[in-house]
């Protein structure tokens, strides 16, 4: 896992050229990176459903547990009205986890390192929810930005600022996924630089502290891809929450 830069692990290039009507569609890393996810995601679970027991084996009491294990999710932030978007919600969650677990695999490329990445799920999402507000409660989505108990001399002010929130809740959501996921990767990278040093010199002893450092963060940076998908898969709810139930 050794670079000229940490950063140029997040380099987009392509790996394919095409040109198709003046437009560049060419198959770059980043693409590539995303069907294989979609690829695993498919195998997995494809095997599980076609090998369904009625006394389920390991693998299926597994997807059953995180199946239920996000239904629940969904449940209690978005009430029974929101399962009917679980599959949605469950394959975000998977799409991310899998980028996140992908980008630990020496010299494979992190999706969710990409900011274009991430805020196109991002963007996706709250468009979506958007959309879902008016449909379901027509003009009154409009009350989510208008808290009960205010005093009416400041509410302006305070309409300009939940419709601000509102509108960053985008960026909050894909800044916060790709800045983890750069973040922790560059550092794994530059440890792994010291430990490539000191082994290529006189004092490759010392090697051993920085490697014992690079394994620790890689244990977090695990730890870090499943929280990551976690706390992008309850916002998500909660947004559809405030778009089923815009009443303050």
């Amino acid at each position: 896992m050794v670079f000229g830069s940490p950063l140029e692990q997040f380099n987009v290039f392509p790996l394919v050229p095409i040109v198709l009507l003046g437009r560049d569609l060419s198959l770059t890393n980043a693409s590539l990176a995303l069907i294989f996810v979609g690829a695993v995601f498919y195998l997995i679970f494809s095997q599980i459903l076609h090998r369904l027991h009625k006394f389920p084996r390991k693998l299926q009491y597994l997807a059953e547990q995180v199946y239920a294990f996000i239904a629940g999710i969904v449940r209690q932030q978005s009430g029974n009205k929101g399962l009917r978007y679980f599959p949605v919600f469950f394959s975000i969650f998977f799409l991310i986890l899998f980028s996140n677990l992908l980008g630990l695999i020496p010299f494979a490329y992190t999706p969710t390192a990409n900011l274009c990445i991430t805020l196109s799920i991002a963007l996706s999402c709250n468009l979506a929810f958007v959309i879902i507000g008016f449909r379901e409660n027509g003009l009154s989505f409009l009350k989510l930005f208008v808290p009960k108990g205010g005093p009416k001399f400041l509410l302006p002010l305070i309409v300009i600022i939940e419709f601000a929130s509102y509108l960053l809740r985008t960026f909050s959501l894909s800044i916060r996924l790709f800045a983890n996921m750069m973040a922790g990767h560059t550092l794994l990278h530059i440890l792994s630089s010291f430990v490539v040093a000191f082994a290529n010199s006189p004092y490759f002893i010392f090697s051993v502290f920085p490697f014992l450092l690079v394994l620790t963060v890689f244990a977090l940076e695990l730890g870090i891809a499943f929280l990551q998908a976690y706390v992008f898969l309850i916002l998500l709810c909660i947004y559809l929450n405030d778009s089923l139930h815009p009443s303050h």
